[in-house]
């Protein structure tokens, strides 16, 4: 039996959000999808099956951490399995998150700033607290995910 997904950090939410909200998120047919990094150098392979129970994806958080990455929760996001208001979302586009996360190196800073660049740009950061806590609870709710690993680009 294949291992299950740790819960991710919510950064990964928030990482996720802005995925979503930058068209970066590609749905290939009923079941793959490529997510393009913040930066657009790689992209990522996912692949949700079985309702949104089997998920594989080649990230590294996915691959290494074991926890559930941004590429696949966007996945899951744009798949409609986790709803979340464009509203929560939209203010998040464009952030540079590999060099926002490298320069930080502290996950509670890069959603303060993350946040502050979100209010500056007319969001709500309750919208998108609010919305961020629902999808880590929606998340625990449709656990348990059967992980399947794929190596990184």
């Amino acid at each position: 039996m294949e291992k299950l997904w740790k819960m991710p950090p919510l950064i990964k939410v928030y990482e996720a959000f802005g995925a979503v909200a930058d068209n970066r998120v590609k749905l290939r047919d009923d079941q793959a999808a490529t997510v393009a990094s913040s930066d657009r150098s790689k992209q990522y392979q996912v692949i949700v099956a079985e309702g949104g129970r089997e998920i594989s994806s080649n990230d590294n958080a996915s691959y290494w951490q074991g926890y559930l990455g941004y590429p696949a929760i966007a996945v899951l996001i744009a798949r409609g399995f986790i709803p979340v208001p464009r509203e929560a979302m939209t203010p998040l586009r464009g952030i540079e998150w590999k060099r926002l996360n490298r320069r930080l190196k502290d996950y509670l800073k890069t959603i303060a700033e993350a946040e502050r660049q979100a209010v500056a740009r007319g969001g709500d950061q309750i919208v998108i607290r609010t919305a961020a806590q629902r999808v880590i609870e929606a998340l625990g709710v449709l656990r348990p995910f059967q992980r399947k690993r794929i190596r990184p680009p």
